[in-house]
């Protein structure tokens, strides 16, 4: 028997990488390649009035430009929201509406970037401007409910808060902001579109390939088979690239209009306007507690911000439903019309908010308490789902704050405030529980052994970095008995076994599953030829004899895993989050000390990976805790830092030493391999640990992201 389940493998993409073989969605040679740039708007609510393209029409190289006014017709998408695979229910170019700052009013066609990138910049618009709708504050007399919170209801109660919470021995409640916050992955948004006679592919830089398909087929109005799509690497994507977004359609529409293979690759700014971001959020949360720490009331309410045009909601209140042991809670969430693109999915949507203004409110009730933080997360730990009242899959969220604890050195903290000090620098400590929720999807694959012993599972899912193709090789190579080196993961097409998007933390459950699944149907079909029993260990060796035997070139095997509906228990990860900060008390500068991230979620099927993972998680906390903030003109509605010289992301300086501990579970329930995913827990809970350790080490409270010098001071 080959092990290979939890190794520390290197990533088998990982010399394609360094060495400039794989291919990102820009980067595929095509013959007379054309390029377009996108004419973007430069007001943030009204009408076109007029559009002057003369000027960019004689340049030399310019062969085509297209806007509303000649712009084919599209079949409109269902968002994702409801149902669809579209990040928002809008259709480039089919009107004179202008709904947001940024918004491509149109695209221009040359022969070189250079030359398309000028011509844009000739083409003249007059407007219709009204004024925009940008700050959320001053339309708070504009929210409306929306009929979902992902699947839950908008307001949602068990027992009686309100109620609870007046007669409750000590009370919290206050208000937590979080900014707008854009993705920002190396790799911007790309798309390039070719067309043989009336057959579309697309190389493009999406989580969801089979989505993408079936949006551009839809939209279009062409049959699915028509369309191929290819994505193989990310270059990061943290939720930006999840949905299909309206400027995938435009490189499609312009290839057919200029009859030659188009690229559109978004510029850093486009990256800020056109493929969503994490939504502004104010929550308000209440917590009510017995003299003993016993939580007696939770309320957390509050609004975020989403389009003219589009219901997308920020889950943020989400986590709180299951976070802790309490009979009494309502979680009720908003929303607020804004003249902005529609939000999305941003690394941990919801949990990620949610969890700075629940674990800082947690820490507020710890010193009303004068109860250690962790101790309080102790005896209010829910021993089960106290919003479906079923039991965990499994949960070790106690053993992740023991080991958390230990690790980082809690023990060691003075819990007075403004106590600990290194010279004339404050230090503080500060925690906060992590969690996320167990997702699978339906996936399939294909598996197809050669007579010496090799085996190819194919699967159409991506590699985003996070070491997915690495980690199904292993569960091939594990499950069939076989060397590493003598099994390949292929992926990133749609000519390959349909899989789920890669998003919610889901593609190893879900296409793991899958790949699992067919490796097991091979491996029986084998055993069958030969006559053994199905329990039976095969060695390469035995696996080529077999088939040799039974003049075989090669045995193939499909596999479709559909997930249990079963809904007897609630399957999530937990961990715990511990951070020392250091503070110049002149200047209000706040830096990482140290960062400890103890985790639990399932069976670890690549400890490097898995660590990378997680840190990957906290370093984004942390930009979110001290630093990324997406600025917005109030009067004309323009993302003024968008730009990485100005939106501040951290880097190799801002981070210390990041300690990971896993915490390994056995659960047979969430998925036939035991995993429960791990690439958005990271950042849940981290930006809360950061304000903690901050107000231990000032006594200065900051509910307002991000943690920037002047809110120190």
């Amino acid at each position: 028997m080959v092990n290979t389940i939890g190794k520390p493998l290197n990533r088998v993409d990982g010399s394609l990488k360094v060495t400039g073989g794989a291919h990102y969605s820009a980067e595929f040679p095509q013959e007379n390649l054309a390029y377009a740039v996108g004419i973007p708007s430069t007001i943030a609510r009204g009408k076109i009035q007029s559009i002057d393209t003369s000027a960019a029409e004689s340049l030399p190289g310019v062969i085509g430009i297209i806007t509303h006014e000649n712009a084919p017709k599209f079949e409109p998408l269902k968002s994702f929201m409801k149902g669809g695979t579209a990040a928002e229910e809008y259709s480039p170019l089919q009107d004179n509406a202008v709904y947001y700052s940024g918004e491509h009013i149109g695209i221009v066609i040359a022969d070189s970037l250079e030359q398309a990138t000028y011509a844009a910049s000739l083409v003249q618009v007059t407007y219709d401007e009204e004024t925009p709708i940008v700050e959320m504050q001053k339309h708070r007399n504009e929210e409306f409910e929306p009929q979902t919170v992902f699947g839950k209801e908008p307001t949602f109660i068990r027992g009686n808060p309100q109620d609870a919470f007046e007669k409750a021995d000590i009370k919290v409640d206050e208000v937590y902001t979080t900014p707008t916050e854009n993705h920002n992955p190396i790799e911007p948004s790309a798309t390039i579109a070719v067309w043989e006679n009336d057959k579309l592919t697309v190389y493009t830089s999406t989580q969801n390939n089979y989505g993408t398909k079936k949006a551009l087929a839809t939209s279009l109005q062409i049959p699915e088979e028509n369309v191929r799509v290819i994505c193989q690497f990310i270059g990061g994507a943290f939720g930006c690239k999840g949905a299909f977004w309206s400027h995938m359609l435009l490189p499609a529409i312009a290839s057919r209009h200029v009859n030659r293979p188009v690229k559109l690759v978004l510029t850093r700014q486009d990256m800020f306007n056109v493929v969503g971001h994490r939504a502004e959020t104010e929550q308000n949360v209440k917590l009510g507690a017995a003299k003993d720490g016993k939580l007696t009331a939770i309320v957390h309410d509050g609004v975020s911000h989403t389009s003219m045009y589009d219901d997308f909601v920020e889950p943020f209140t989400i986590a709180s439903h299951m976070l802790y042991a309490c009979e009494n809670l309502q979680a009720s969430q908003r929303l607020i019309r804004l003249n902005r693109v529609t939000p999305t999915f941003m690394r941990a949507p919801g949990e990620a908010s949610g969890t700075f203004g629940i674990e800082s409110a947690m820490d507020e009730l710890a010193y009303a308490l004068k109860i250690d933080p962790v101790e309080l997360r102790l005896r209010n730990h829910a021993d089960t789902d106290p919003a479906k009242n079923i039991p965990w899959s499994s949960k070790s969220l106690k053993e992740c704050y023991q080991v958390g604890a230990e690790k980082f050195g809690w023990s060691k903290r003075n819990p007075e405030i403004g106590s600990m000090r290194d010279g004339r620098y404050l230090i503080g400590m500060g925690m906060a529980t992590a969690t996320y929720p167990v997702m699978v999807f339906p996936a399939s694959a294909k598996a197809k052994m050669l007579s010496d012993g090799s085996v190819v599972v194919q699967s159409s899912t991506h590699e985003m970095g996070g070491g997915t193709a690495t980690v199904m090789a292993q569960l091939i190579a594990e499950t069939l008995g076989l060397p590493f080196d003598k099994v390949c993961f292929e992926y990133g097409d749609t000519r390959l076994p349909q899989a789920p998007v890669s998003g919610g933390s889901a593609t190893v459950g879900s296409v793991g599953s899958a790949v699992h699944g067919v490796a097991k149907a091979l491996q029986a079909k084998v055993l069958e030829l030969a006559g053994k029993d199905k329990n039976e260990s095969l060695t390469i060796e035995d696996y080529s004899q077999i088939l040799k035997q039974n003049n075989l070139e090669q045995i193939e095997a499909d596999y479709s895993f559909q997930p249990e509906q079963e809904q007897n228990y609630s399957k999530h990860s937990f961990g715990a989050q511990f951070v020392e900060v250091r503070i110049d008390p002149d200047f209000g500068e706040v830096r990482i000390n140290r960062c400890t991230g103890a985790f639990a979620c399932g069976k670890i099927l690549n400890h490097k990976t898995a660590r990378s993972q997680f840190m990957g998680g906290i370093i984004m906390g942390i930009g979110m805790a001290l630093m990324e903030e997406s600025v917005v003109d109030p009067n004309f509605g323009r993302v003024m830092n968008a730009n990485l010289g100005e939106y501040h992301v951290p880097v190799n300086a801002d981070i210390p030493d990041i300690d990971i501990e896993m915490v390994e579970e056995v659960d047979n329930h969430v998925n036939p391999i035991g995993t429960k995913g791990i690439g958005e827990i990271g950042i849940t809970g981290a930006a809360a640990a950061v304000a903690n350790a901050v107000y231990h080490a000032t006594g200065k409270r900051i509910r307002s992201l991000p943690i920037t010098p002047d809110k120190v001071m």
